[in-house]
């Protein structure tokens, strides 16, 4: 793949290219009418009336034919998008037999996170990181899994405190609790839940690694660590150095200006998942003060706000910008 000019959003290098060729070799990718790199306002930031401090539209949204035998858990993998993400982004496709030639969304856009874009950012309603590289440049970001009810990832920033290819895992006390059939020591190989690749945070016992489980990511599957698609953390692997900061947060909501038009991103809750981890559905429910927020967004142009699209994106929660305004 060619390298990424600054000025263009990109996201993982695996999940663009089999997107891409999957979707064309399934004669069906397509993008939308946003346009990307433009300039944009998130919510919650501006300081003066009419000010709209800059951010950045990230990847593109695509659409793939579903084929004989897929599932959305096969295509979630095969695109390198996370499942409660696509099922999100389909709500009324069947998760096991969506059926041959039916259109699948393909969520592998986004609006940036509202916060300061540096080092690691990682949402955990969007089960997505986003990692930035150079100080203005835009993020690559990565499908991820997240903590389970119970063991849920912490919130807040730390840093990344030391890196390992190929790293033994030595289970807690807390999971042998669960699984006491596990070793002391689990070295490297295919049988290591961490992967090929670990970077070790400065919570301890936290970390961003790989998986040998791909179907555990894009869920709440994990015990509080961050998990990657093998091929996803050795490509971030090599580009974190040791002490870029981390930051996690928990915003289910998004909402920013592309050039005059209002979108909205809102994506399923920790709960919600949940909910789709047991019967594919979740109990749709409008995010607490989002009329407010669209809104004060909004500003001056709340009179062209298009009431409808904001309940479809606050009650379905696609995890995909959606215009708000006329």
């Amino acid at each position: 793949m060619p390298q990424a000019r600054q000025d263009k959003p990109f996201f993982s290098r695996r999940s663009f290219l089999q997107a891409s060729a999957w979707a064309v070799a399934a004669g069906a990718l397509s993008s939308t009418a946003l346009s990307a790199g433009q300039a944009l306002a998130v919510d919650g930031t501006a300081t003066e009336e009419g000010e709209r401090p800059e951010s950045r539209l990230v990847g593109e949204l695509r659409h793939y034919q579903a084929r004989k035998d897929d599932t959305l858990v096969d295509i979630a993998t095969r695109m390198g998008i996370g499942f409660v993400a696509l099922r999100a982004a389909n709500p009324d496709v069947d998760v096991w037999l969506p059926g041959e030639g039916t259109e699948i969304v393909l969520p592998t856009q986004s609006l940036l996170p509202p916060v300061n874009p540096k080092g690691i950012v990682i949402n955990l309603p969007e089960m997505r990181l986003y990692h930035f590289r150079e100080a203005d440049s835009l993020p690559v970001f990565y499908p991820i899994g997240i903590g389970r009810e119970g063991r849920t990832t912490p919130l807040g920033s730390t840093r990344i405190e030391r890196k390992t290819e190929d790293p033994t895992w030595y289970p807690p006390e807390s999971i042998k609790a669960e699984k006491p059939e596990l070793p002391d020591v689990v070295p490297p190989g295919p049988e290591n839940p961490l992967g090929t690749r670990a970077l070790y945070l400065g919570w301890p016992a936290y970390l961003i690694h790989g998986t040998n489980n791909p179907y555990g990511i894009g869920r709440r599957a994990s015990a509080g660590c961050i998990r990657m698609y093998p091929e996803d953390v050795e490509t971030l692997y090599p580009t974190v150095p040791i002490g870029t900061g981390v930051q996690v947060l928990d915003e289910p909501v998004k909402i920013a200006w592309v050039g005059s038009a209002l979108y909205l991103e809102v994506h399923p809750t920790q709960k919600q998942a949940d909910q789709v981890e047991i019967s594919g559905y979740f109990e749709r429910e409008m995010p607490a003060n989002l009329i407010n927020r669209v809104m004060r967004a909004a500003g001056k142009d709340k009179g062209r706000l298009n009431w409808q699209a904001i309940e479809k994106a606050g009650m379905e929660r696609p995890g995909y910008p959606i215009q708000v305004n006329v």
